[in-house]
């Protein structure tokens, strides 16, 4: 599935309208669902918890779809962000990550 598309199936559980409220919750269901993939992962490597693969792939498609919202929230698509993204990061990492390009950064102010 290409991104736009997704984006444009995940709206049909968007609200209706773009208000402060709206975007104050996607932007925390953004968050939470992050939160929620964070905290599997964190369960797997400190507390002895079984890999649930299956569970942290639905996690992060509610990541999926919160971030969708947002950025339509703003009107951006996804692939628009996720164009600018890897711009930045050709930017700022030009020959791949490095410890002496994460500290002297070029983007610094443009991100």
């Amino acid at each position: 599935m290409k991104l736009n598309d997704y984006q444009l199936i995940s709206k049909r559980t968007m609200p209706s309208v773009y208000d402060e409220r709206a975007k104050t919750n996607y932007a925390m269901g953004l968050c939470g669902e992050a939160g929620e993939v964070t905290d599997l992962i964190k369960k797997e490597l400190f507390h002895g918890h079984e890999e649930d693969r299956e569970k942290i792939k639905k996690e992060l498609g509610d990541v999926l779809h919160y971030l969708a919202g947002v950025a339509d929230m703003y009107g951006w698509t996804l692939e628009q962000v996720a164009t600018a993204n890897i711009e930045k990061l050709m930017k700022r990492f030009p020959n791949g990550f490095n410890k002496v390009d994460s500290i002297k950064r070029v983007d610094v102010g443009s991100n």
